[in-house]
């Protein structure tokens, strides 16, 4: 049974209410997964984040907790007896928000403008973008880890999750464009972390199949075009 008033209204396919899910399973908190239906907000939705109005949102004792990096320090700091997610020294933590927010800001919208790309040579420049967004993180994954498996040590810390979500997004737009851009031979490091960062116990359940994603990603495609 989920723990009291524990709640998260999201989608599957959204790779930030993955963060927030998985910052739950590694603290073994059961929650309520309140799905959201896309192209609607509903009012819980609504009520619970007015001023964005968007997924994540976490409900703890009626109290809602929005944007899913605030969500998965939210976690971290209130169940603080299971395995910590943010590194405890300062400048670990502070270099893996760092990263977290060059992520969000940078990385991701590069990867976007690959779909959007009109053109061979736009999308050969929103590749190469990407690459290069690749390249500066398969360097902080050999600097952070340290030797470990994660960009969190021994297990998976808040880098791991920040980054870890996008995978499948970044496998779909792979098949869509046909390339491949996790590649063991300019990112050994990330490859293999990509590996194990999806067969954790944590994230495998939450992990969407590829597959899936992809014919997700085709109907808001359709959807799209056709407004």
């Amino acid at each position: 049974m989920p723990e009291s008033g524990v709640k998260v209204l999201g989608a599957w396919p959204s790779p930030f209410v993955m963060r927030a899910r998985i910052a739950l399973n590694i603290k073994s908190v059961k929650y309520e997964f309140l799905e959201e239906t896309f192209g609607s907000k509903s009012q819980l939705l609504l009520q619970s984040n007015p001023v964005y109005k968007k997924i994540p949102v976490l409900i703890h004792g009626d109290k809602p907790i929005c944007e899913s990096l605030i969500i998965v320090e939210y976690v971290d700091n209130v169940w603080s007896s299971g395995p910590s997610i943010l590194p405890s020294d300062p400048y670990d933590r502070a270099t893996a928000r760092f990263w977290a927010t060059y992520i969000d800001d940078k990385w991701f919208p590069s990867m976007q403008s690959i779909g959007k790309a009109k053109g061979d040579d736009e999308r050969k420049a929103a590749v190469q973008q990407m690459e290069e967004g690749l390249a500066s993180l398969e360097d902080a994954f050999q600097k952070t880890s340290k030797g470990k498996a994660f960009f969190g040590g021994e297990r998976i810390g808040y880098l791991d999750i920040a980054f870890g979500c996008f995978l499948g997004w970044l496998r779909v737009t792979e098949g869509f464009n046909g390339v491949k851009l996790l590649d063991e031979g300019k990112t050994p490091g990330l490859a293999k972390w990509a590996e194990s960062f999806c067969a954790d116990d944590a994230v495998k359940d939450v992990m969407p199949e590829t597959g899936k994603l992809a014919k997700f990603a085709k109907v808001i495609r359709a959807k799209m075009a056709a407004n």
